[in-house]
């Protein structure tokens, strides 16, 4: 049980660096609140495929590394209490 124990902080330990280096990458995305507000046209070419570019790319890592590190933060949570 001790081997899954640093193999698993070993995982985390790679996924919080990573997490970090990602959300470090991206731009801020300026058009939030006052974009809705002020009517910011989103039925543009950029718009539609903004999920193909490095950006897109970027920001589906980062919502995946996040549940894995949610997941693995509960399961050592677990796996340290047994």
């Amino acid at each position: 049980m001790e081997i899954v124990k640093y193999i698993m902080m070993a995982i985390y330990a790679v996924v919080c660096v990573a997490l970090i280096v990602l959300v470090l990458k991206q731009s801020k995305e300026d058009g939030g609140a006052s974009g809705t507000i002020v009517g910011a046209s989103a039925n543009n070419f950029y718009e539609k495929n903004k999920g193909k570019t490095t950006e897109g790319k970027m920001k589906r890592a980062t919502i995946i590394l996040m549940v894995v590190f949610a997941l693995l933060t509960i399961a050592l949570g677990i796996v340290y209490v047994v």
